[in-house]
Formats: structure tokens, C-alpha cells, sequence
């Protein structure tokens, strides 16, 4: 638990980062602070913030899921196929959208817990391209149109100008903060990250929370698909490719999730989600292209790795010297004696 509290100070290093962002990009371009800009950036968080939280789950229990966009893809394109086939039904398509996005995130679950598949790297890999090939197919390689209004509802609609889906997120996080800090569960899913072996030794049925993690993770991508849907009203299986999942690792990693596992917040997570929307919507003003972008993230990605690994090492060599000292002053108390 000392890992979670630990990281207060590193989310107010990205607070910071995030905010002298928002002042350079308002100085290079004074259309930042326009209503609907800052808008268009919440509306671009959302579906990160979706992707991200089930990707975070996934990172603390120390493994990652490479799935989550084109499961994401695959889902809006689910949607595409029965919308194809006339059904009328909103709610049943996000249904069914939803149910498929967790029965692949119980299968990625199922290969690394009871088939035993090395990493989730391998196998979450593997499930991208199929989910790609799947998108393809249930639509025909078609993009599809014309969806329901209460299909799009969750990705188009405002109240007030401010988008309903930035809403949603700020309650589902403030509901996975809770589940995170103050569930068995969800301290179940620290402890797995931060010791496996030690976490199946206490009596903690590791395969199962493993399970769980992956399968929120599709639960999630679903709902970033229905988000998608509403935002551009089109399904599109080839973007099954493009790079949703490393966006979602950035939001986890920048704010403060480790590759180790153990670690990470729902807090520090939205705020990296916030960090790369503002970082694309900058990208997007500044007129910068598609080559340039993917550089600047991936240095972003990179840094906030090599300060994860920074900060490792010195919370070890804080525990070494307190233990040393601790080591040291019970000898004193000995001699004393």
C-alpha cells in the first residue's frame, strides 16, 4: 500500500508538466483556450480514459494488454455489422458490444492464467491481429454509417457544451479510486502486482484476479469503442491498427503506473490521459505531422519510464539505508545492554 501513497508527489510532478503545457501551447497558439478547443480535448480524453483504465488494472498486476484498441475497433465494428444487418435496437448493440469486448478480455485472461502463455505481451499481441482481421470481417471492410442516436449518444452529446462522455469518466474513475483503495479486490490486484508468488501463498486466488483485470480491460475498450462511434459516427476496421493501446500505455505510465506492476492511480492516470490529449491536440494546432508526433510521444513515453525506473531506485535505496539505520541502532541498543 506504501507504493500507492508514495506516489502523490510524482502526480503533482505531472499536474505541473500538464499545466506548463497548457501555458506554452496558449502562448504558441492563442486558439488553445478557446471553449471549443478545451472541449475537443476532453472529448479526446474520454476515449483514452476508457482504454486506459482497463490498461492500468492490467500494469499493476505487473503484466500490459496490446489488445485494447483494436478490441476497441472490433467492438464499434460489432456494432457496424448489426447495424448492417437493420437492427433498429441502440441498447442491444451496445450490449453485445460491450459482452464481446469482455469475452476477449477473459480470453487474453484465460491464456495467461490457465493455458499458462509466458507474457501478456505474446499473447495480447497475437489477440490484436486478430481482432483486426475480425473488425474486417464483420464489416465487410466497410466503414458503417447511419447509427442510432442513442448508439452515438455517449461520444456526441453535451450538456452545456461539456461533453457527456468526459462526465462518464469522471464518475467511473472517481468508482475505480474507491474499488482500487478500499475493496479486497482491489488490494488484491496491488498485492498481485507488487508479489505474485507471495500474493498465492497468502490464500489470494492470483489466476482469478488476473482474469478479472484483462476481462475489465475489454469492458473497457468496449466502451471506448462506443465512444468512438459516437465522436466520428462511423465504424472503421482498418484503424484496428492504429496506435490506441500505446496512447493508453502513456496515460498509465505518465502518470506514474511502472511496467513492474504494484503501482499506479486512477488520479495519475487521468492526468496522463489529459497529457496526451492536449500533447495531440498541440500537434494538431502547431500543424505538426503524423512522423513528428509519433517522435515526440515516443521520447514522452520513454521519459516517463526512465523517471519511473529514477524513482525505483531511490525508494530501494531509501529502504537500504533505513534499514541499515534500523540495522545499526538495534546493535547500539544491544551493546547498551
Amino acid at each position: 500500500m506504501t507504493k500507492k501513497k508514495s506516489g502523490s508527489g510524482f502526480q503533482m510532478g505531472t499536474l505541473l508538466a500538464l499545466v506548463i503545457m497548457c501555458v506554452v501551447l496558449s502562448v504558441a497558439n492563442s486558439n488553445f483556450y478557446s471553449y471549443s478547443n478545451l472541449m475537443g480535448i476532453l472529448k479526446q480524453t474520454a476515449f483514452n480514459a476508457f482504454l486506459a483504465t482497463g490498461m492500468l488494472l492490467c500494469l499493476i498486476t505487473a503484466g500490459i494488454d496490446l489488445s485494447v484498441g483494436a478490441n476497441a475497433v472490433f467492438c464499434a465494428c460489432v456494432m457496424g455489422a448489426m447495424n448492417k444487418a437493420n437492427v433498429t435496437s441502440g441498447i442491444l448493440m451496445m450490449v453485445v458490444a460491450i459482452v464481446a469486448g469482455g469475452l476477449v478480455g477473459f480470453i487474453n485472461g484465460t491464456l495467461l492464467t490457465r493455458l499458462h502463455l509466458p507474457h501478456p505481451f505474446v499473447s495480447t499481441l497475437g489477440m490484436k491481429n486478430v481482432l483486426w482481421g475480425l473488425a474486417l470481417l464483420v464489416t465487410g471492410s466497410q466503414m458503417v454509417n447511419n447509427f442510432p442516436e442513442s448508439v452515438q449518444f455517449l461520444g456526441k452529446a453535451t450538456v452545456g457544451g461539456f461533453p457527456v462522455s468526459f462526465m462518464v469518466v469522471i464518475v467511473l474513475y472517481i468508482i475505480m479510486h474507491l474499488f482500487l483503495s478500499r475493496t479486497a479486490l482491489g488490494r488484491s490486484i496491488y498485492c498481485a502486482g507488487g508479489n505474485m508468488e507471495a500474493t498465492r501463498l497468502s490464500g489470494i486466488n492470483t489466476a482469478n484476479v488476473l482474469t478479472f483485470c484483462y476481462t475489465m480491460s475489454g469492458v473497457m475498450a468496449a466502451l471506448g469503442g462506443i465512444v468512438s462511434i459516437g465522436r466520428s459516427g462511423i465504424c472503421n476496421g482498418a484503424n484496428a491498427n492504429q496506435p490506441y493501446d500505446t496512447d493508453a500505455i502513456a496515460a498509465c505510465i505518465i502518470g506514474g503506473a511502472s511496467f513492474t506492476g504494484g503501482k499506479g492511480t486512477m488520479v495519475g492516470t487521468m492526468l496522463g490521459a489529459l497529457i496526451i490529449a492536449v500533447l495531440r491536440n498541440g500537434f494538431t494546432m502547431l500543424s505538426i505531422d503524423s512522423a513528428g508526433q509519433n517522435i515526440v510521444l515516443g521520447l514522452v513515453i520513454i521519459l516517463a519510464v526512465f523517471m519511473d525506473v529514477v524513482r525505483a531506485g531511490v525508494e530501494a535505496k531509501n529502504r537500504r539505508m533505513a534499514a541499515a539505520a534500523k540495522q545499526e541502532a538495534e546493535e547500539k541498543e544491544k551493546v547498551a545492554k
